[in-house]
C-alpha cells in the first residue's frame, strides 16, 4: 500500500524539491562559470526553476481538484494542465530560440527536474515497498 500525499507530505516534497534544484543550480553555475559556460548554468537553472513552478502549480491543482465538488471539474482540470504545459513550453522554447546556443539548456533543466520529480518520487515507495515486504 502508497501512502497518500497529504497536505504536510506535499509541502515536504516540494521542499525537498526545491532544495534539490537550488543546489544543482548552484553546483552548475559554481563548475560552469570558471570554463565560460556562464549562460548554459543559468539557463539550465531556468530549466529547474520551471520545473519547480509546474510542479507548484500542479499541487496547487491538485488541491483544487480534489476538494472542489464542480461537475465540470474534470474538463476544468484538463486545461489547467494543458494550459500549464503550454505556457512552460512556449516559454522554453522562446528562450532556446531567442538565446542561441546557451538557451536550449533550459530543456536539460527541465529534463533534470523531472529526473528529480521520479527520484524523489520513487524513494519512499521503495521504502514503503521494502517495509511492507518485511512484515508478510
Amino acid at each position: 500500500m502508497i501512502p497518500e500525499l497529504g497536505p504536510a507530505r506535499s509541502a515536504g516534497y516540494l521542499k525537498r524539491l526545491a532544495i534539490a534544484a537550488v543546489c544543482f543550480a548552484v553546483a552548475a553555475v559554481a563548475i560552469l562559470a570558471p570554463f565560460g559556460h556562464l549562460g548554459i548554468a543559468v539557463f539550465g537553472s531556468l530549466g529547474l526553476g520551471l520545473g519547480l513552478l509546474n510542479m507548484v502549480l500542479i499541487h496547487r491543482s491538485a488541491a483544487r481538484f480534489a476538494s472542489s465538488a464542480d461537475p465540470l471539474r474534470k474538463r476544468k482540470g484538463a486545461v489547467q494542465v494543458f494550459g500549464r504545459l503550454a505556457v512552460i513550453t512556449v516559454l522554453g522554447v522562446t528562450i532556446a530560440v531567442l538565446v542561441r546556443p546557451d538557451g536550449v539548456a533550459v530543456f536539460g533543466g527541465l529534463v533534470l527536474f523531472q529526473f528529480f520529480v521520479i527520484v524523489t518520487t520513487l524513494v519512499p515507495i521503495f521504502k514503503e515497498m521494502r517495509r511492507a515486504g518485511a512484515q508478510t
